[in-house]
């Protein structure tokens, strides 16, 4: 029997998906918290070790008039993934060969499983969807959408180099936690490089059903993508500009506010 809610409680629950106030048990949770716990780290579990269905999602992309191409990173399995994280980094040059001739273009759009092939399914189509109409909308030109195999967030540096893109948005599956394992995580990078450091990277987190919207993910990601071609910067240098820009005009919050770097 599961105890009543109090409303203490509540009050956390209505604001969190995390494990906090379940009440006292001596040195165990109660039943339904320990089932529940397992059952989020067997969903985390299975995201980690997830692989991108790429046959059904070119499928997805062609009913949404995407076009798209595959590639996979130098690791070759998903256990080679999750144990040489340098690997997903990493672009073989048949890989590198087979993206010759999409560019130039102004955007590289890539979609990688990450750490989460199941975000990358639920969340990334709809996402690539509303930001390559809205950066089609401005007359900037973008790649097909890049599904990418066994990918970390560096080998969209890469992909952009090969295509010849000025910006990089690289999206992939966040490392899931036991409260979410479904979350998309989206990283933009203006004029990226082969040693690109990550804080030259702005970042967008938590885009799921139950956490930041895909709309509004995209609107937050062509704010960036337009701010890093006015300043030519991005990551912690693109931070710093428009926080003075935002001190210059205290009624405009910075989108340094909203995302990471």
């Amino acid at each position: 029997m599961t105890d009543p809610v109090t409303p203490k409680q509540a009050s956390f629950r209505a604001i969190t998906q995390a494990r906090l106030t379940h009440g006292v048990r001596g040195q165990a949770l109660d039943t339904a918290s320990t089932l529940a716990f397992a059952l989020d780290h067997a969903r985390a579990r299975e995201a980690v070790m997830s692989e991108l269905d790429a046959a059904d999602m070119a499928k997805t992309f062609e009913a949404l008039d995407l076009p798209n191409q595959s590639v996979r990173s130098a690791a070759t399995t998903r256990d080679m993934f999750v144990q040489r994280p340098d690997l997903g980094r990493q672009l073989p040059t048949d890989q590198n060969q087979g993206l010759k001739g999409i560019g130039p273009v102004d955007v590289a759009l890539v979609l990688g499983d990450g750490l989460s092939a199941i975000a990358a399914s639920l969340n990334g189509p709809a996402f690539m969807a509303t930001l390559s109409g809205a950066i089609s909308s401005l007359g900037w030109t973008a790649s097909p959408v890049i599904l990418a195999h066994n990918a970390r967030v560096a080998l969209g540096d890469k992909i952009a180099q090969a295509i010849g893109a000025q910006t990089v948005v690289m999206a992939l599956g966040e490392r899931p936690g036991l409260s979410a394992a479904d979350s998309l995580g989206v990283y933009i990078t203006h004029r990226p490089q082969c040693d690109t450091a990550d804080s030259a990277r702005n970042c967008i987190s938590n885009i799921r059903e139950d956490g930041l919207a895909v709309g509004a993910a995209a609107q937050q990601a062509l704010a960036l993508i337009e701010a890093m071609r006015a300043t030519n910067k991005s990551g912690v240098a693109l931070s710093e500009v428009l926080a003075l820009d935002a001190a210059k005009a205290p009624g405009i919050a910075p989108l340094s506010s909203q995302t990471k770097a």
